[in-house]
């Protein structure tokens, strides 16, 4: 008598999407993110947007199981809120848990291959823009110019060899969060992007880049402002000079 194989595991990925008056994007969201990952799941996690995002978010999950939210107080700053997404993912066990943005800059397309990289042994998976394959779409001169200078000058600094250190659209094996005390990560802007690879690397966890092509956000406004850059800027020196 044969026995039947047990079906293979299937990883548990938790796609982790912050949102602030993302109203317009949401049901978007839920529509092309989950398709990609048949096993994966959302988190919103919503800081009391004024627009109504949040309640928005306990209808959609109310009618779908596998969108979860977990609502904040106010605007609590982007870092915050993908370590609560992370906290949040390991308490409930997923096994791989992804960054990603509410304005569809990041192609769902590309979660399915990111996933793959991670199953097969990489630590840190970073949609990256600059590596062979990798690009912008719809950027101007001027601003392909702060992102490109923004990350010479922080892999610079910290002297590593990442060629995207300010990525956003990342996939996070569930031992490297573990590894990584989160508890110690302190930016809260574009630089926390920056210090959990930084944090990465020093652990000695295995980081990898695969290409993707980011385009500008399709609705809404971007969040990024002059404070938020010189934030990141004057953060690298801190992680450089081994401040906590």
């Amino acid at each position: 008598m044969v026995r039947a194989m047990a079906p293979p595991h299937e990883p548990r990925a938790l796609i982790i999407v912050p949102t602030y008056n993302e109203r317009g994007n949401v049901e978007e969201v839920v529509r092309h993110f989950l398709p990609p990952l048949p096993g994966g799941e959302l988190l919103f996690v919503d800081d009391n947007s004024p627009d109504g995002t949040g309640e928005l978010l306990d209808e959609l999950a109310a009618k779908e199981p596998r969108v979860h939210v977990l609502h904040r107080p106010g605007k609590l700053g982007l870092g915050t809120a993908y370590l609560d997404g992370f906290r949040w993912g390991l308490a409930h066990g997923f096994d791989y848990l992804f960054e990603m943005d509410a304005d569809f800059s990041h192609d769902p397309a590309y979660l399915p291959g990111m996933l793959a990289r991670a199953v097969e042994g990489a630590d840190v998976v970073i949609g990256s823009r600059y590596v062979r394959g990798g690009g912008t779409r719809n950027w101007g001169v001027g601003r392909k110019l702060i992102s490109r200078g923004g990350s010479l000058y922080a892999r610079t600094i910290l002297g590593v060899k990442l060629r995207d250190v300010t990525a956003g659209f990342i996939c996070w094996r569930r031992r490297a969060l573990e590894t990584i005390d989160l508890g110690a990560i302190t930016s809260n802007g574009y630089s926390f992007q920056i210090e959990m690879k930084y944090r990465a690397l020093e652990a000695g966890l295995t980081v990898v880049e695969t290409p993707i092509v980011f385009v500008d956000r399709r609705i809404g406004q971007s969040k990024m402002s002059r404070k938020i850059f010189v934030e990141a800027m004057t953060q690298v020196w801190r992680l450089r000079l081994g401040g906590r």
